[in-house]
């Protein structure tokens, strides 16, 4: 775990369970779709009282670090490098090199480690979806449900440039 805690890498690796495990390198929809959810928060964020962060390490287990592509955080949480304390939200966006399986198994951390928007947009298809209960649920209203905070994809589509 120390090796991982001091590595650089290009697009950051994720750490689970003693194994060090690459993400795919985002292509431009990916890209464009991180860039319009943070411009997005960037927008609300002092109305609704939240930070968001690409690619920022979030500790959701003792031996787990995941890496989402936007995480919300509320800004009256303290501010921590790796972050612990449970955020708001976290958005995966799906690349063509992303497999399921292994993309359940990271919402599913995400979910375990008490976060209540865990959302998965896909850019080829033009959706997002919740995942809950071990399950993705095809969504049009997206959100921060601690907050009672909802909005939609299509408001998030106006951040792209």
């Amino acid at each position: 775990m120390e090796t991982y805690l001091s590595m650089v890498c290009e697009p950051d690796c994720e750490y689970v369970d003693g194994e060090i495990e690459e993400r795919p390198v985002p292509e431009y929809d990916h890209a464009t779709w991180q860039e319009a959810i943070l411009a997005f928060f960037r927008a609300h964020g002092l109305e609704w009282n939240v930070r968001a962060r690409a690619e920022l390490r979030v500790q959701v287990a003792a031996t787990r670090f995941r890496v989402p592509d936007v995480t919300v955080l509320d800004r009256s949480a303290p501010v921590e490098q790796i972050v612990k304390t449970p955020p708001l939200a976290v958005f995966e966006i799906l690349s063509p090199e992303n497999r399921m399986t292994a993309m359940l198994a990271k919402l599913a951390d995400y979910e375990r480690m008490g976060i209540g928007g865990i959302f998965l947009i896909e850019p080829e298809e033009g959706v997002a979806r919740f995942f809950q209960g071990g399950k993705l649920e095809t969504t049009t209203v997206l959100g921060l449900p601690a907050l009672s905070i909802t909005f939609t994809l299509d408001e998030i589509a106006e951040f792209i440039d």
